[in-house]
């Protein structure tokens, strides 16, 4: 596991809450100089620590009003179906995250759409049809309690 000492901690948990922060700002939290803190702070990227920075966007603000988990079960994994799917996954705007998965499932997709109906037809007209797919289950998201979110640092204070 890569060795982080405590002002390199501090900094990726002040990032993880406002990554357009300026370096000399970071530094003043941290109790660095500012010169140090972007040496840190490039170390960090170019290690790929720090992949890089986003907008968080109100999905319901730009009309995706269903957000829902997709499970997804293969027919087989010996033939190019597992490629196959991630491919075609790989360029469906609509979801937003897939992973492999151990269990009864092959994959789960994080999925947002504005309705009900676009769901249906997200599922039965372009998910099942994919070749390879034997079985989806969907499970709609009621409330997000939490996330996504940050990446837990504790474990690196040891």
């Amino acid at each position: 596991m890569p060795q982080f000492d405590e002002f390199e901690i501090k900094m990726l948990d002040i990032l993880q809450r406002d990554g357009r922060k300026p370096v000399s700002e970071i530094a003043q939290e941290i109790g660095l100089s500012n010169t140090p803190c972007a040496r840190r702070f490039e170390a960090l990227q170019e290690a790929g620590v720090i992949k890089g920075f986003t907008a968080r966007i109100g999905r319901r603000a730009v009309g995706l009003m269903v957000e829902v988990f997709v499970q997804v079960r293969l027919v087989s994994h010996s033939d190019d179906s597992p490629e196959k799917f991630i491919a075609a996954v790989q360029r469906m705007d609509e979801v937003s995250a897939c992973w492999t998965m151990t269990g009864d499932y092959d994959f789960l997709l994080h999925v947002m759409v504005p309705s009900v109906d676009d769901l249906n037809a997200f599922v039965m007209h372009r998910l099942m049809r994919l070749s390879g797919v034997r079985d989806v289950h969907t499970q709609l998201v009621l409330q997000n309690i939490k996330g996504p979110g940050h990446v837990p640092l504790g474990h690196l204070r040891g």
